[in-house]
């Protein structure tokens, strides 16, 4: 949008649905295929992801309020004497407040899942602090930074990144206002968006161009959420003065010029491409998301679903087999890659989105969090011999604490989908879910992954008419279902769903089962380089202690570092020399998981939910290693990729 276009649409309130009418060649804004439920709907049941969700509640609602707000009040002039926080929060440093900002978004995504009050109160008392330090500014502009850093970044200067750490704080705000009900953080929210139009309005394209070169987060997917609440328009046209054409174009064209890019600092563009497409019905931009999607998820991903190596994509499409190391796929991309695939599969209903965003979450996300006391990761390395390297209380703050705060606190996102006819069932999670315009409440109890299978009963008031849609994902191995005790014919093949369209009644119960087997994911580049996996679980092996000492298990205070360091270089893994492309040839199941703990107890620090996960051990090598699931591994080395090499 050109700078006289934005100030002519600046100087009127435009209703939303004029919106296409700003947006020339939009279509008709699209109906989604599958919608899926508010978190408010859903609460999970015993398994490793409440145990996790529980975990991360007890390190939100630890940290003291006035130590969050501390830097905010300094700048706005207000008296404050609480101690600094450490890290990225620090007085001096440039992303200070932006972990704030994921504070509230964890808040209200928090007392959303499990419907804590006083989760939600802690979210209140920060909106309305916040909303005194705003007041005392005068003008709008609220952050833990003062004004200056933009005023470095319309110039041209270093500054880091003012927009990514405000886009924080404003995403928070709306996160309080439409999860948790807080009337206030919208008016907040809205006097910082007053202040943002203000200060984007004089800038030329040529201008705003160079300011988009700097990270700013998810500013036009905010904007666009914000337009749609707030039913306004007038929010979409300051988005799209946020949609980054330089990048968008070559992914329109179909082309993956992707190399050499700081992944984070995209992805949530790509996601605000992604919401202005619902908004406006502009192909273009669902082309640009699913072009991404598709090229990250199938030549971009480790077998974990995760990207990037030392924040970057730095080879071409599909070479990754020298793309190892201690900085391996940091934690935010993979949660704003869940982000994505959410929208994709929304416009598709298509399983594959449904498989990957399955392996993304038991492997890069589950496992990024320390049960012992919810410090979270930056990085998940997969160079073998390093180790998980958690944060350090009150300290580190980074990107991904805050992202991953969040993770941690919607664990019931996209169980569940649904449309006017039916239901989709895409992750084995238990959890319940009240449909209520059918007047039924779902069911979900799983002991996945220790046992491979589901069952839904459903509990209706009176009988009602849907599709039973569930995931038949394409690592199961065959697989059936029962009805009421009965087994049932025409199960679907895997990669597909296994429908059934009836009417129910209150405690009928669809049993399904879906077999779990070893196989192995290659890399693309390298196929002698490969991970084991069972199901959608990659599987890690145990490599014990050796090199772990109290000085480099945690990433600070002193000297910070977000990757496991060695005073050597970590010890090779030996190659596994093999007879057979079938790993079952070569790993031995040890436990079955649905028997009871592992042998020997689990991982040092695992949580409770993990203690029933399958594990293995391969056999006829030289020195013979156990396996187990990568999110049950903490506070050890592992090896996650081998050299396979085939016996003569």
């Amino acid at each position: 949008m050109r700078r006289r276009d934005f100030l002519a649409a600046a100087a009127a309130t435009v209703p939303l649905w004029q919106l296409r009418r700003l947006a020339p060649g939009a279509d008709a804004a699209p109906a989604p295929l599958a919608r899926p439920f508010d978190l408010a709907r859903v609460r999970l049941g015993p398994g490793p992801f409440l145990d996790a969700m529980q975990v991360n509640r007890r390190y939100l609602m630890g940290l003291e309020p006035d130590r969050l707000l501390h830097t905010f009040r300094l700048t706005a002039g207000l008296p404050t004497s609480a101690e600094p926080l450490g890290g990225w929060e620090a007085p001096e440093n440039e992303l200070r407040g932006h972990y704030t900002g994921h504070y509230l978004s964890a808040c209200a995504l928090m007392s959303a899942s499990l419907g804590d009050a006083d989760v939600k109160a802690r979210g209140d008392l920060m909106v309305a602090e916040l909303a005194r330090c705003q007041q005392a500014l005068g003008n709008g502009y609220l952050s833990a930074f003062p004004e200056e850093l933009f005023d470095r970044l319309r110039a041209g200067r270093p500054a880091w990144a003012p927009f990514y750490t405000v886009h924080k704080i404003m995403a928070g705000l709306l996160d309080m206002h439409t999860l948790a009900g807080n009337a206030q953080a919208l008016d907040v929210l809205r006097g910082m968006v007053r202040w943002t139009a203000g200060w984007v309005q004089p800038l030329g394209d040529d201008a705003m161009a160079r300011v988009l070169e700097r990270e700013y987060g998810g500013m036009n997917e905010l904007l666009y959420n914000l337009s749609a609440v707030a039913g306004n328009a007038w929010y979409a046209e300051l988005a799209h003065r946020f949609d980054h054409e330089r990048f968008f174009g070559p992914l329109a064209g179909g082309r993956d010029e992707l190399k050499g890019l700081h992944v984070n600092t995209n992805v949530p563009k790509v996601i605000g491409a992604a919401r202005r497409y619902e908004l406006t019905g502009e192909a273009r931009y669902r082309e640009v998301a699913e072009y991404f999607w598709r090229e990250v998820t199938t030549r971009r991903a480790y077998c974990t679903g995760g990207t990037s190596n030392g924040e970057c994509w730095n080879t071409d499409p599909g070479v990754l087999a020298a793309e190892l190391s201690a900085g391996t796929q940091e934690c935010c991309t993979s949660y704003n890659m869940l982000k994505l695939t959410r929208h994709v599969f929304g416009w598709t209903a298509d399983p594959a989105a449904a498989d990957y965003y399955e392996r993304l979450l038991w492997n890069g996300v589950l496992g990024t969090q320390h049960p012992a006391d919810g410090q979270k990761l930056y990085y998940v390395p997969l160079a073998s011999g390093y180790w998980k390297l958690f944060g350090t209380p009150l300290h580190d703050f980074w990107c991904c604490t805050g992202t991953g705060c969040e993770s941690a606190s919607k664990f019931g996102d996209s169980i569940w989908f649904h449309d006017d006819d039916g239901v989709w069932l895409n992750q084995f999670i238990a959890s319940e879910v009240d449909w209520a315009e059918k007047g039924v409440r779902l069911v979900q109890e799983t002991r996945f992954p220790a046992v491979g299978g589901t069952a839904v009963t459903v509990r209706a008031a009176r009988p009602a008419r849907f599709a039973l849609r569930v995931r038949v994902p394409a690592w199961t191995r065959g697989g059936g279902a029962a009805l009421n005790g009965r087994s049932l014919d025409g199960f679907a093949a895997p990669g597909g769903y296994f429908v059934l369209d009836r009417t129910w009644r209150d405690g009928d119960r669809l049993e399904v089962t879906l077999p779990m087997g070893l196989h192995v994911h290659p890399m693309p580049d390298d196929p002698t380089v490969q991970a084991v996996m069972y199901g959608p679980l990659v599987l890690v092996g145990r490599l014990g202690a050796d090199g772990i000492t109290a000085e480099n298990r945690r990433a600070g205070p002193t000297p910070p570092r977000m990757v496991p360091e060695f005073k050597y270089e970590p010890p090779a893994v030996p190659a596994l020399v093999v007879r057979s492309d079938d790993p079952s040839t070569w790993i031995r199941r040890v436990t079955d998981g649905a028997e009871g703990p592992v042998p020997g107890g689990a991982a040092p620090g695992a949580a409770p939910g993990d203690l029933r996960a399958p594990t293995f051990r391969t056999s006829g090598q030289a020195q013979d290693v156990t396996l187990a699931p990568f999110h049950s591994v903490i506070d050890e080395r592992y090896a996650v990729y081998w050299k396979v090499v085939r016996e003569a």
